[in-house]
């Protein structure tokens, strides 16, 4: 077995596990509205949104199309080059979204992953080697850096309107019958928000997996997408759905909004329609930008609602330091395997991956978060050094 194909081998697993993360990462923008209003119990809950991940992977490639040739300009680099570019950017992308994991911070795997990539290109070919703009196709600027700045502000505006909206035809109505009725909504609306996420974010990995077979010459740039690709990454973010993202969830259904089924329709219902809308067209939208802005809408739309603003800064200050910083992961990582070269730097930095992985997840078992305490109130129920207060995150 020739170096090459060691290096795609491993390309190829680190993109499936960061895949994996994505799942786990995210299962909360579809599920946690309805979790923490009981519309579905929480091991139904992620079962259903898996398997709806599931075959949203199947619907669309458009999203992999961008991922796959919208950043790198494969036109300046190649080979194992490229591979170790994607294998860096990999990296950047897992550590940082297990990072913002450990401390229940929803931020978005899909910026993670690209400010990974986009650190690796810059830190081996200089600023050219990333498509920042491309007319009509618009690169990194149009695709990533553009709807990363409208996605949470529409979502929140039509969650907005969509809620004021609901509390006002139900004003009269008996408030036990709407929030039951509204609880059968949710069930449907949040499987709408699963379909939409795997037609989104389950493409992005396709789009590393194809990047790299380019790389290692199995397929040519203009070559469609391997259904075996497409099943794989569909397997792999369906079973990290499955697994829950449960500090994630406990922070976007209890800590941002004291929320009600009125209000978790309308936000899964603002979010399947915005996440559908950018899949068609190709946008690698943050799913739980939308997903986070939505819920902060339905905050701002029903009349003397809550939001916890302090909740909010620190998501929206994770939101600006995820490009960079995963950005900054993925060159260092490219630098290491750089240095010691070929095979050997890739070892390297995964046996780093896989240390500081591990270190995270035992980390996270010292405070679990779990089926059994991700409703309890923001202000109770976990352990005393990791209890939510006003100044302090609940995962911690």
């Amino acid at each position: 077995m020739s170096a090459d194909l060691i290096v795609l081998l491993i390309v190829i697993v680190t993109a499936l596990a960061f895949d994996f993360t994505n799942g786990f990462h995210d299962t909360a923008n579809a599920m946690a509205t309805s979790i923490a209003t009981g519309a579905l119990q929480p091991k139904v809950a992620v079962a259903l949104s898996a398997i709806l991940n599931l075959v949203g992977a199947f619907l669309s490639v458009e999203v992999a199309a961008t991922v796959a040739k919208g950043i790198v300009n494969l036109k300046g680099v190649g080979g194992q080059d490229l591979l170790v570019i994607v294998f860096a950017g990999l990296v950047g992308g897992i550590l940082w979204n297990l990072l913002t994991w450990l401390f229940g911070i929803p931020s978005s795997s899909s910026h993670a992953l690209f400010g990974g990539l986009i650190g690796a290109t810059i830190a081996a070919l200089g600023t050219s080697g990333v498509i920042w703009s491309a007319g009509k196709d618009a690169g990194v600027v149009g695709k990533i850096l553009v709807p990363a700045v409208l996605a949470p502000v529409v979502a929140a505006a039509v969650a907005a309107l969509g809620t004021w909206l609901v509390y006002r035809v139900t004003q009269k109505s008996d408030p036990g019958k709407v929030k039951e009725g509204f609880r059968w909504g949710q069930i449907g609306s949040a499987s709408l928000v699963s379909l939409a996420h795997g037609t989104n974010d389950a493409q992005k990995t396709m789009g590393i997996i194809f990047l790299a077979l380019v790389a290692y010459g199995s397929i040519g740039e203009k070559d469609t997408m391997p259904l075996w690709v497409m099943a794989a990454c569909a397997l792999a973010i369906a079973l990290g759905t499955y697994l829950g993202g449960w500090r994630i969830i406990r922070t976007l259904g209890k800590g941002l909004v004291e929320i009600d089924s009125p209000q978790g329709f309308a936000a899964e219902s603002s979010s399947a329609a915005i996440i559908l809308t950018s899949a068609h067209f190709g946008l690698p939208l943050s799913t739980t930008q939308t997903a986070t802005g939505s819920i902060l809408g339905t905050g701002l739309g029903k009349p003397g609602a809550e939001v916890r603003w302090n909740v909010m800064g620190r998501m929206a200050a994770a939101w600006c330091l995820t490009l960079p910083l995963a950005g900054l992961v993925g060159a260092i990582c490219w630098y290491i395997a750089d240095v010691i070269s070929g095979l050997g730097g890739v070892v390297v930095v995964f046996g780093i991956l896989v240390a500081l992985s591990g270190y995270m997840y035992l980390r996270s078992r010292k405070n679990p978060v779990d089926t059994s305490n991700v409703n309890e109130d923001w202000d109770k129920g976990l352990a005393p050094e990791a209890a939510p207060s006003s100044n302090q995150p609940a995962q911690v």
